[in-house]
C-alpha cells in the first residue's frame, strides 16, 4: 500500500492543478504543481534508487522559486494569484478563516515539519564494507609462507610460455570461476544472482584494473577466508581455492587469463 502512497500525492496534485486551471487561480496551480512534484520526486523510488532527501528538498525550493517567478511576471496573473491572499487577509467577512489560517492552520504545520526534524530515528547502523580490503603483508599457502607486498606474477618472466600459460589459464577459470563470474567475465554467471553482494565483474576499468596481480592472487587463494573485519566474511561468497586443489601456479595461470580476456592490465604501483 505504501508503494502507492506518492504516485497517489502526484495524481491529487494533479488533479488540483487542472481543477484551478479550469478555475483560472493561479495561487491553487501553484499549489497543486509542488504537490504533483513532490509527488512525482518520491515516487522515482518505484523505479530506480529513490532520490536522497536532500536532492528532494532542493528541487522543491528550485520549484517554489521558477513558480514564483512564472506567476509574477505578468501583472494580471500575479493579482489573481495574490487575490485570495489579500481576501483572507483584509475582508471582514472572512475573519474566521483568516484566524483559522493564521492561528491553527500554520502553527499547526510547522509543528508538525518541527516534529518531523527532531524527532529520533531508528535506523539499523551502517556497517560499512570495503570493496577491496588492503592485503596482508604475508600468507601461508599450504604451508608456504608467500610475502604479498611487492609480489609479482612469476610466470611473466617466461614471455615464449606466456600464450601456453593464458590459455591454461583460460581453462582453469572455466572449470572453477566462470559459473560467478560469467563467461564474458562480467560478474553474470549462473550462481551470480543467488549472492549479495553479486560477484565482481572482470571487464571495465573499476575492478581488476585498480588492483595489482599479488592482490587478485591473495583473493583467488583465500577467498573468504582471512578478510579484515571491515569486508566482513559474510559479504564474500569466494571460496578459498587453495583449498579445491588450485596450486600456486595455476592460481598464476588464471590471473593471466583474466586480465588478458578482460583487456586490462595489472597495477604495478
Amino acid at each position: 500500500m505504501e508503494g502507492y502512497l506518492h504516485p497517489a500525492i502526484f495524481g491529487v496534485g494533479m488533479l488540483i492543478f487542472l481543477i484551478a486551471l479550469f478555475k483560472r487561480s493561479p495561487l491553487f496551480q501553484f499549489f497543486g504543481l509542488l504537490i504533483a512534484i513532490y509527488g512525482a520526486l518520491k515516487s522515482v523510488g518505484l523505479f530506480m534508487p529513490p532520490l536522497p532527501n536532500q536532492v528532494i528538498l532542493m528541487y522543491m525550493a528550485l520549484s517554489v522559486f521558477s513558480l514564483l517567478v512564472y506567476y509574477s511576471i505578468q501583472e494580471d496573473t500575479f493579482q489573481r494569484f495574490m487575490a485570495p491572499i489579500k481576501s483572507i487577509l483584509g475582508k471582514e467577512e472572512l475573519r474566521l478563516q483568516r484566524v483559522a489560517i493564521v492561528y491553527i492552520g500554520i502553527p499547526l504545520l510547522l509543528a508538525y515539519l518541527t516534529y518531523g526534524w527532531v524527532k529520533p530515528r531508528y535506523v539499523p547502523p551502517v556497517t560499512p564494507r570495503i570493496i577491496h580490503p588492503e592485503p596482508p603483508m604475508e600468507i601461508d599457502f599450504k604451508g608456504k609462507t608467500i610475502k604479498i607486498l611487492g609480489l609479482e606474477n612469476p610466470l611473466r618472466k617466461e614471455a615464449d610460455k606466456l600464450q601456453e600459460y593464458i590459455e591454461e589459464g583460460k581453462r582453469i577459470y572455466y572449470q572453477n570461476c566462470f559459473f560467478c563470474h560469467g563467461d564474458d567475465l562480467d560478474g553474470n554467471g549462473l550462481f551470480a544472482d543467488a549472492f549479495n553482494p553479486r560477484p565482481l565483474p572482470f571487464r571495465g576499468t573499476d575492478t581488476i584494473a585498480q588492483l595489482p596481480e599479488s592482490f587478485v592472487f591473495w583473493r583467488i587463494a583465500k577467498g573468504w577466508k582471512e578478510l579484515p573485519d571491515g569486508s566482513t566474511p559474510w559479504d564474500s561468497a569466494m571460496p578459498a581455492f587453495e583449498d579445491l586443489g588450485l596450486s600456486e601456479e595455476d592460481i598464476w595461470k588464471v590471473v593471466l587469463f583474466i586480465y588478458e580476456a578482460s583487456g586490462n592490465k595489472p597495477r604495478t604501483w
